[in-house]
């Protein structure tokens, strides 16, 4: 059985080394991707500190993101491709990091405690053909400013580690 270790958030290298490291061992040997989505939210969740949303988006029509499993407060069910922080990053094919929520054009306030998010696109590679973006890992906090560039490479990596793992 699976048993999260908690880890020393002071090194943001090593804490996303780690994080990484507990997803792979938490999602080897299952490959549903809703199994998968769900416990990778519930450990963001538990070991990620400052969050008050840890969760997925999958893309449901190339123009609409429908909520998957997630941690926190009840969420948006749909989002469109494009809008808020969640579409911009499906669109755009890239993670946004907000500072501040609030200026944010467009913004989608589910929760309206929440004030920095990001957002990283989870992108199947392959081929020659740019991947093919199957959703989103969204991540809000409370706190101002709360993810750093360290957290968007390391939540990338760990979006791409979930996405691997997974059957589509």
């Amino acid at each position: 059985m699976f048993e999260a270790v908690p880890v020393d958030a002071s090194d943001p290298l090593r804490f996303h080394a780690e994080l990484d490291r507990q997803l792979r061992a938490l999602i080897a040997g299952e490959r549903d991707r809703i199994a998968n989505a769900a416990n990778a939210s519930a450990l963001i969740f538990q070991l990620v500190p400052g969050l008050n949303w840890a969760g997925f988006y999958f893309l449901h029509t190339e123009r609409e993101l429908v909520v998957g499993p997630f941690q926190g407060k009840p969420a948006c069910v749909r989002i469109a491709v494009g809008k808020g922080v969640c579409g911009a990053a499906a669109q755009r094919r890239q993670s946004i990091v907000v500072e501040d929520v609030h200026a944010f054009p467009g913004h989608i306030a589910c929760d309206a405690a929440s004030r920095s998010e990001l957002v990283v696109p989870l992108i199947r590679e392959g081929g020659t053909e740019p991947g093919t973006v199957l959703g989103v890992l969204d991540l809000d906090s409370p706190l101002p400013g709360r993810f750093s560039e360290a957290d968007r490479i390391g939540f990338e990596r760990l979006a791409a580690t979930y996405v691997a793992g997974s059957d589509w």
